[in-house]
């Protein structure tokens, strides 16, 4: 799944024979055995499957404690992304989510998600 063209666009791998899709993308379609593959986009809805809070190592281009979240799609897969815009004691699992961007250096954009509809602000402040 990357941010690919002109405009951000997250893609899953799909087989071009069974049209199962699948994530991480690799060579040959488990359901079926194809070597035959496309691409579908993604449509960036899901929700919160399970998380964890980190706090260290800490790199520059990220905000911590830094919330990283499997995610399941709508389309049924499921990816490792961060989180964004949500105190970490309020992410909760099923949470709904929509994809976001991390642009951490000018080369390298990363998908992230948000919590679905208005920010979420930290119960303890």
């Amino acid at each position: 799944m990357v941010r690919g063209g002109p405009r951000a666009r997250l893609v899953i791998q799909r087989c071009a024979d069974c049209k199962s899709l699948r994530h991480p993308p690799g060579p040959c379609c488990p359901q079926c055995g194809s070597f035959d593959w496309d691409t579908v986009e993604a449509s960036g809805d899901g929700h919160v499957h399970s998380y964890v809070v980190n706090h260290h190592p800490r790199h520059p281009a990220f905000d911590y404690p830094l919330v990283v979240a499997v995610i399941e799609l709508a389309e049924g897969t499921r990816l490792i992304a961060n989180m964004t815009g949500v105190a970490p004691e309020d992410v909760e699992v099923g949470m709904p989510v929509v994809l976001d961007w991390i642009d951490p250096d000018p080369d390298l954009s990363l998908p992230a998600f948000r919590p679905a509809g208005p920010p979420h602000i930290s119960k303890e402040r």
